[in-house]
């Protein structure tokens, strides 16, 4: 089964987009439930996304600097 990490709502008074300033992570690497796989900075925070289940990075879809919207497709871990 393939999971996505896509950006999360950020809040109410944030941004509606983030940028991915550093993956921890690579395609093919294993993951566990929780482990922190992206970090993203907005104007107001830096912060960190975890993986939604243990796995394989099968893909990652944006890179290091790009700016993401919420609800965008960040990567894809396959169980």
């Amino acid at each position: 089964m393939a999971f996505e990490v896509r950006l999360p709502p950020l809040g109410e008074d944030a941004p509606d987009a983030a940028e991915i300033s550093f993956w921890y992570v690579e395609e093919g690497e294993a993951v566990e439930e929780g482990q922190d796989m992206v970090e993203m900075v907005t104007d107001k925070a830096a912060f960190t996304l975890p993986a939604p289940a243990s796995g394989i990075v099968r893909a990652i879809v944006a890179g290091e600097g790009e700016t993401v919207k919420v609800g965008q497709l960040l990567a894809v871990v396959e169980d």
